[in-house]
Parts: C-alpha cells; structure tokens; sequence
C-alpha cells in the first residue's frame, strides 16, 4: 500500500497510512498494526458491529434508482488519521480562502470591482446560471453570503492537500461527520482512546452561532429555523439530525408565510411566530416562486423580499452559488490576492477554462490525459476521466466541448492519496477525499478534520456515496 503501482494507471500513490520505504507512518503504528494483526474473521465481525450501531441508529442516505431507496450509510473501520500539525495550515487556508470569496460574491453583486478587471470572467459570472440578478444591490449580515461552506481537499503524491473544490451554496454531509466519530467510539474504543483526538462534538453549537450571528435583528434570542423540502430528500437524515443537534425547528416551505409588512411567520399551535433566521436546505432558485421558478412547489412565497428588506436572514444567502462556479475556482488564487493583499495559503489543482480559447484547444488536444468537468453539475455526475475513457467516449466529450465550450472545466488527473481500508476481510489501499466544513459568522470556524469519502471501488476515484463511495471517521490528533 505503499506509493504501490497502480496497474490500470501505471501511477504511484501517496499512501497516508505507509512511507514510501513500507515503513508505517510514526503516528498511525498503533492504527495499522491493530487492524493488522487482526484474524480476518475478527476484522468482519468489527465491521459487522460497525454496520450494525449504523443500522440501529437509523443513519441513512437516499439514492434515486427507479424511486427513492433508503440505504445505511456506508463507514470503513479503518479510521484517516492526520497530525494536528499538518492540519494548522490547512485551517489557516481555509479561513482565507472563504473570507476572499464572501467578499468576491459581495463584490459580483455590488461594485464587481474584480469582473471589470477580469472582462472574460465577468462574461462567464454574469452569464452563469448560478448568477441571480435580483441580488444585485444587497448585502447579507456582515457581508457574508455562503455561511456555510465544504471544501472538498485531496492529498496529491507528496501528501499535499489541495483544494478540489468549493460548496458554496448547500453543502451536505456533516451529519455523517459526526455520526461516524460517535459510531467509531462505541465499536473500536480502545484505538480511539490510544490517541489524542480532536473533538468535533461542538459543530451543532458552532454552527448555531453561525446562523445567530447572521441574523438582522439585535434581539438577543434569535427564533432560528431548518427549511427542507421534505422527508423525501437525499439529504432528510442531516436535516433532521442538525435541527434536533441545535434545538432549533425543522420546518417545510407550507409552515412558513410571509405577512403583509414583510415579515416571515411560523404557523404554530400557539398562533404565528416571527422567524428571524432562516438555514434553507432548498436550491435558492427554488425557495421563492414568485422571484424565481414559478413552478417551485417546495417555496415560500415573498421571502425573497423579506430577506432583501433585512426582515429575515437567508442561510445561505441565495447567490452565493455563483462563486461555486468550477470556472470561478480557476480564479480564486487571484481572489485571494485581489480582496487580501495576500499570497494563498492553500494551493489548488490546476484547472483549463474551457472558455478561454487557448484552454480550450489544450483541452481538446489532450483530454485523453485529462478529468472534464462540467461547470454546474455535483456529486461526480458528467465527469469523463480522460486516461480511463474510451476513443469513443473521448469523441463524444470532445464534441461537447466544441458545441458549449462554456460548461467545460478541465484538470489534470491528480493521483490521489489512499488509505488501508477494509475490503472484505482483507486491507487494500482505496483512494480518498476530505470535506472539511468552514463557518463563517463573527469569527470563522473550521472542523477538527471532516467528512472523508472513500471510493471503495478498486482503481476508482469516484468517492460519492451516490456513485458507490463509502466513509471514514477523520481523526486529527496530537
């Protein structure tokens, strides 16, 4: 499992758990070797107790296959582990990078200061779907629009994190966060209590903090709500989990009404009750029919109004999707720079704007050593992966390219760091990512870790649960 030859892409590997010597990584001995030294049949039976705790504590996700299916959520045993003093930096990038794109998304819908100094960028933002013109002129508490954000980081062969990716708009997962640490304490105890791990318990009570400190009103006790779209929802089990973590009600688009002096009103048993902070877990497209899609059934009527006089906070502010933008990525170094005067602390993978007519002839010239993105699609959907693909699907995704080059990000193919994990009885290296969540409120706050997606197929890095993808518990210890 170490820097091993992968034969499908002749390619060496970082590999978090083993040096490129075979020698286990000085932190991670007392891991490894308890995994290691385990009969096969012990190894199953801890996994079958792991999958077991999943199952009774109802932690679940949704997968849409010809209808909804309810499926437990999968979690390897095998914990990621990493020292506390490679994660100092990493946290330090993060807050710069999310405090540099508040402010670009504030300027996009303000001043644009940085668009008419980059006129290609600007046509991209401005003709990009994520761009919504109705905020143009509005400014969310503190100038801070994605409250919220998952980074998603990889680990290339020197071990180096880079940025994947930025969520901007409704990012998922930290449910399973924290759900895999509680699991992992009950069924392998004894090599959690061998280290000194960072807790990520206070997440709820930060994230609390997150959404009072975007509220309009000064009170001092803000009323705070969830908005789902509903129980049929890919992502219903974080939503519940989150609202009943922080006390707060969960509410659907019908329990909510805006009165006539702009108010967002609650209906309850006890008569309506002001909201003063809404944390939406809907498409802001969809969150208000008469300011955006008219066919929105899971939308509140006259909200955008409300948050637009300041009569109530929207988490995340509708928006914010248009620096999540993958052509906007390529530029966020540059953002960095523009918006702090500083040199970014965190680096990210080089990416071809397809937009860009000298990044679109290298791209079509080489996609075959390339990973295409569209622009606006998540969860590893309309990705090609160049050394993988076929001439015929090569061909396909070239013509696609010519005819929209617009929707086309592309990016080398970084050769991901894997880690031991459990696959059957044996241990055999999967490749991996990391979803830290950033908080951005009074102070901006950044999870001890965060959620580690596995692609459990072999030679795969398709690391979503959506697409077969699997978890890790993320320990960052002392």
């Amino acid at each position: 499992m170490n820097k091993k030859k992968n034969v499908l892409m002749d390619e060496t590997f970082f590999d978090e758990y083993l040096s490129t010597q075979g020698g286990i990584r000085k932190d991670l001995k007392k891991s490894y070797k308890f995994f290691q030294n385990l009969k096969p049949s012990k190894r199953r039976s801890l996994q079958a107790q792991l999958e077991d705790a999943i199952s009774t504590m109802g932690i679940t996700f949704q997968l849409y296959k010809g209808g909804i299916i309810d499926r437990s959520w999968p979690l390897d045993i095998i914990p990621r582990i990493i020292n506390h003093s490679k994660w100092i930096k990493v946290e330090l990038g993060l807050k710069q990078r999310i405090k540099a794109l508040n402010l670009f998304i504030d300027d996009v819908y303000n001043q644009q200061r940085f668009l008419k100094l980059n006129p290609v960028l600007k046509d991209l933002v401005l003709d990009s779907s994520n761009f919504l013109p109705e905020c143009k002129g509005i400014h969310p508490k503190n100038k801070i629009w994605s409250n919220i954000c998952g980074t998603d980081l990889i680990r290339d062969h020197n071990g180096k994190f880079l940025v994947l990716e930025d969520n901007l708009r409704v990012p998922s997962g930290v449910a399973y966060m924290l759900e895999n640490r509680n699991v992992m304490k009950k069924v392998i105890p004894e090599i959690f209590d061998g280290y000194d791990v960072n807790p990520i318990d206070d997440y709820p009570s930060q994230l609390f903090k997150c959404l009072s400190d975007s509220a309009f009103t000064t009170k001092k006790v803000k009323k705070i709500v969830l908005l789902t779209p509903g129980i049929f929802n890919s992502a219903y089990f974080e939503h519940s989990h989150l609202a009943q973590q922080m006390g707060i009600e969960i509410v659907e688009p019908h329990d909510l009404y805006v009165s006539s002096s702009k108010n967002v009103l609650m209906r309850t048993i006890n008569g309506p009750k002001k909201v003063d902070v809404i944390y939406r877990r809907v498409d802001d497209i969809y969150i208000d029919p008469i300011a955006w899609r008219s066919d929105s059934a899971i939308g509140i009527p006259g909200v955008y109004e409300a948050w637009k006089k300041k009569k109530v906070s929207i988490v995340n502010a509708p928006g914010s999707g248009v620096a999540d933008d993958k052509a906007v990525y390529a530029f966020v170094p540059k953002i960095i720079e523009f918006f702090l005067n500083e040199k970014p602390i965190i680096s990210q993978v080089k990416t071809y704007v397809c937009a860009f007519k000298k990044d679109c002839k290298f791209v079509l010239n080489n996609i075959e050593k390339l990973v295409i993105k569209p622009v606006n699609e998540s969860g590893g959907y309309g990705i090609l992966i160049g050394p993988k693909a076929s001439k015929n699907d090569i061909k396909k995704y070239q013509q696609k390219i010519r005819n929209n080059p617009r929707n086309f990000v592309a990016q080398p193919l970084i050769k991901l760091s894997t880690s031991p994990t459990l696959i059957g009885n044996k241990m055999e290296p999967r490749h991996l990512d990391l979803r830290p969540f950033i908080l951005s409120g009074k102070k901006i706050f950044v999870t001890s870790g965060g959620l580690t997606r596995v692609a459990m197929k072999k030679n795969s890095t398709i690391v979503n649960s959506s697409q077969g993808g699997g978890s890790k518990d993320t320990w960052i210890i002392h």
